[in-house]
């Protein structure tokens, strides 16, 4: 039923291409809120290479998973399959954030599909994990399209609305983690 794999191979990588939507998974490293959030767009997700996956991450209404990938970078992302041919797969990583202004972003950003408004970060994970499972519980959904009301809404702000995110709701985690706080800027360059 559930299998590990040594790469993100071809027959993987068309699974994800079909999948309108995935799942961020990361928790803090002491105590605070396991973060779990749904992802759209389906062109906003993309497998850079046999080990490394990347997707844009998109003005919300909170931060976690940024704050969290500072704290420690532990990142597993899950794509469902909601068809006839059940499928779970997980990637579990190492993420960081690379910021639209660092020289990285132009590389990962060729990478992607349409220019989305809004964009905050491209996070790049490198997966050390790579699994499935059946799903045979997960229900049938027939996708109807892509929901566009997040890039109407981004299409409507101003350059000085989203730097006041920067320093206001996206400044901090819901438990306090420095995220696109000014006072607590993200290296241009982590480690991988």
């Amino acid at each position: 039923m559930a299998e590990v794999f040594a790469h993100i191979d071809e027959p993987l990588r068309e699974f994800i291409r079909k999948q309108a939507m995935f799942f961020v998974a990361t928790a803090p490293s002491d105590g605070g809120r396991v973060n779990l959030s749904p992802k759209g767009y389906r062109d906003t997700f993309a497998v850079l290479d046999d080990h490394t996956v990347a997707y844009l991450d998109l003005f919300g209404s909170g931060v976690e998973t940024i704050a969290h990938l500072r704290d420690n970078g532990r990142i597993t992302i899950m794509f469902c399959s909601f068809t006839r041919n059940s499928r779970i797969l997980r990637l579990f990583g190492t993420g960081r954030a690379v910021r639209p202004d660092d020289p990285e972003f132009d590389r990962i950003r060729e990478h992607f599909g349409n220019d989305h408004p809004g964009v905050r970060m491209a996070i790049v994970i490198a997966v050390d994990r790579i699994a499935d499972s059946c799903g045979y519980s997960v229900p049938y959904y027939d996708l109807v399209g892509e929901r566009p009301v997040l890039d109407a809404h981004h299409a409507r702000q101003s350059d000085e609305k989203f730097a006041g995110r920067i320093a206001g709701d996206n400044g901090h985690s819901i438990d306090g983690l420095p995220a696109l706080d000014p006072e607590h800027p993200l290296p241009s360059v982590i480690e991988r």
